[in-house]
């Protein structure tokens, strides 16, 4: 067996283990969210939920073997949006993990502005569902609409609320609330997603998957501070609960001294 990785980290909230660095472009009032463009939209289509689907599930399948525990909770919101959230633990997989448990509903997942950040490569990232979060307040309008627009139309949208990428991770690391107002103020259902990790063969792992909710905000709270605290505390502790099926670590994490 190979030798275990160990990665070591000062700041849960922070620390980023990607291997990409890519500079970020500018995501302001100019990005274009929402394109009217006929053939951009067929290529959209074509390119999220028809072209990639084969190579998500194979790739889930055959580097996994991925198996969903809780796809039938789903099904009663499939004739509409809804937000999902799920910790961040693989640069290529979380790309669709969630979309394959959803399809064929069309998921979004909001990025960071380098996703779609890689020259020639920004609007393919956008076709397959990429929602860019802007790093300028001029773009934010722009934004809230394109996640309006999607949830309207019956789509699902991914948040990872960790925001950092730990390859493997096995925990729930601490995540703030400020992801859970779209819910709250679209009145829209939300769940959770927890991939866990088990081993399997060797040096080689599988992933369950538990999917939980829906999640509300408790409605006797009046203010959207108490609500977003409230419904990010309901959805981080049942992860936390479900990260205990998690029974090998193929990445080892330890804290730096201080």
């Amino acid at each position: 067996m190979k030798e275990q990785k160990t990665y070591y980290y000062s700041d849960e909230l922070n620390d980023e283990f990607s291997e990409a660095k890519i500079e970020a472009r500018v995501i302001d009032e100019n990005y274009k969210y929402l394109h009217k463009n006929i053939f951009w939209n067929l290529a959209h289509f074509l390119v999220q939920n028809v072209l990639s689907v084969p190579l998500k599930v194979l790739y889930a399948k055959l580097k996994f073997r991925i198996k969903y525990v809780g796809k039938e909770k789903l099904k009663k919101y499939k004739k509409q949006g809804y937000f999902i959230y799920a910790n961040h633990t693989q640069a290529l997989a979380d790309t669709f993990l969630t979309s394959n448990v959803v399809y064929p509903k069309r998921n979004y997942i909001i990025v960071n502005p380098e996703n779609v950040s890689m020259k020639f490569l920004g609007n393919f990232v956008q076709m397959f569902g990429a929602i860019p979060i802007p790093n300028k307040k001029e773009g934010m309008k722009n934004f809230l609409e394109a996640i309006k627009y999607h949830i309207s139309k019956g789509q699902s949208i991914t948040i990872y609320p960790e925001a950092h990428i730990w390859p493997y991770y096995t925990k729930i690391r601490p995540f703030k609330n400020v992801s859970f107002r779209y819910p709250i103020e679209l009145d829209k259902p939300t769940f959770c997603i927890t991939n866990t990790y088990q081993k399997r063969g060797k040096n080689k792992v599988k992933i369950t998957s538990y999917i939980d909710g829906p999640f509300w905000a408790d409605s006797k709270l009046t203010s959207i501070k108490e609500k977003k605290q409230d419904l990010r505390d309901k959805v981080y502790n049942q992860m936390v609960e479900r990260s205990k099926n998690s029974n090998f670590e193929y990445i080892k994490y330890e804290k730096k001294e201080s």
